[in-house]
């Protein structure tokens, strides 16, 4: 295992040398964010070109050892909460845990036991009086919500006072295809979005970067624009949007072509969005 300092330009998933549990710091949490990983394979129903998996692959989530999950993340808990690992591995100002997620490297709705690994989770946070004090977070594509098991643990994850984060990158097909690698037209992310909202509290998660020197264009801007202008018109009960740029290297073939925007461009863009009444944070 190594004993680099966490960063938060580096969200490796094997740095606790764990199968299914790992830690991170997260600018967007502000502090220490333990994962849960049900894709250890780096299998993902997408393909992100600002994907920071290594050797990602189309595919599904291997089979779920959940009493070996159970195990590892009451280990991670133990070591945050009560051992020296903030000491060890935290720079001082982000010593705090913030919020254990479930992401990883790959969609973790796409695993058949989705469901019941919120549940364990649930109970492990129990145990440990974590519950309410911990933000629990789905970090998810939301390609899979129409899926009984997704929606089950949609239901388990709002009853833990949990949240989704769901990613909607463009407004455009063309673009969800270029940027995401998924043939989806705005209406379905809509959908998808409208779902997750309905069953549990729900951000909009977008990142936003240049492309061979380029922000996305006023065609696009404008778009993505009214795609989140619907989701108000139909009373979609967001939270808001989580706009953030890229921090961290792309492991895709795209990497060289992906480059970070000025924070005044994403602000300039919040501005917009928080005039369709939503609220924005930014994390260039």
């Amino acid at each position: 295992m190594s004993e680099d300092q966490l960063s938060t330009a580096d969200h490796r998933t094997d740095t606790a040398g764990l199968e299914y549990v790992y830690a991170v710091v997260s600018r967007r949490a502000g502090g220490v964010s333990v994962g849960v990983n049900l894709n250890p394979n780096n299998a993902c129903n997408w393909r992100c070109i600002y994907c920071q998996v290594p050797d990602l692959r189309r595919g599904a989530a291997p089979p779920l050892d959940l009493e070996r999950l159970e195990r590892e993340l009451r280990g991670m808990l133990a070591d945050v909460l009560h051992g020296d690992f903030l000491a060890r591995r935290v720079p001082p100002e982000l010593r705090r845990l913030e919020s254990v997620a479930f992401s990883g490297n790959g969609e973790p709705t796409e695993s058949a036991r989705f469901a019941a690994a919120v549940e364990r989770v649930g109970a492990v946070l129990g145990g440990l009086g974590l519950v309410g004090r911990v933000r629990v977070i789905l970090i998810t594509n939301g390609s899979r919500v129409m899926r009984p098991q997704t929606q089950a643990g949609l239901r388990a994850l709002a009853a833990l006072g949990g949240e989704t984060w769901v990613k909607v990158d463009r407004g455009t097909a063309k673009r969800i295809r270029q940027v995401n690698g998924v043939h989806l037209t705005p209406d379905q992310v809509l959908r998808h979005v409208s779902v997750a909202a309905g069953l549990c509290p729900s951000w909009v998660q977008t990142c936003v970067f240049a492309l061979d020197g380029e922000p996305p264009d006023a065609r696009e801007r404008a778009a993505y624009l009214e795609l989140l202008a619907e989701t108000v018109r139909r009373g979609v009960p967001l939270r808001g949007v989580l706009l953030y740029g890229v921090a961290r290297p792309s492991l895709q073939p795209e990497a060289p072509r992906l480059g970070r925007l000025p924070e005044a461009w994403l602000q300039a863009l919040a501005r917009e969005i928080e005039t369709l009444g939503l609220p924005v944070v930014v994390t260039p």
